[in-house]
């Protein structure tokens, strides 16, 4: 297109450490404390929530997928499962249960093989029904 730039050369690691330790310091701020907020330790809600319009908050499910299969060298299948399930209770306590894959909601990216395959799978996977009855769901795998 006919255009150039004369763009200065780029500084040396050395004159790039050199600029960034003597240029001019910030101005110093004044430090304000921060107030600290108190945080609920009975791990429950602060409020009455056992009423029938707070379903919505007991309909929400945690699952931790942990699964791995595969067939060892003398054929025979290694399953491991350690699926957990949390969920919230009346008073919006909340707790972990041991689950299964079994248990997880079709939703779910899980999808058994057939057999004794190879298959490893990892995820958070999260369900709920909101206010009106409607199904939602979320997953993450890592």
């Amino acid at each position: 297109m006919g255009v150039s730039l004369n763009d200065p050369s780029p500084m040396s690691p050395m004159e790039r450490l050199y600029e960034i330790t003597f240029r001019d310091p910030p101005e110093p701020q004044e430090s304000t404390p921060i107030p600290l907020v108190r945080v609920q330790a009975d791990e429950q809600a602060d409020i009455d929530i056992s009423g029938d319009a707070f379903d919505f908050v007991r309909s929400i499910r945690v699952y931790h997928i942990q699964y791995r299969q595969h067939e060892n060298r003398d054929g025979d299948c290694n399953r491991s499962d350690s699926t957990r399930l949390g969920s919230y209770g009346v008073q919006g306590d909340y707790r972990w249960t041991r689950s299964n894959v079994g248990q997880v909601p079709a939703a779910s990216g899980l999808s058994m093989p057939n057999g004794c395959g190879s298959y490893f799978y990892r995820s958070v996977f999260v369900d709920w029904r909101d206010h009106a009855g409607n199904y939602g769901s979320e997953e993450v795998r890592y």
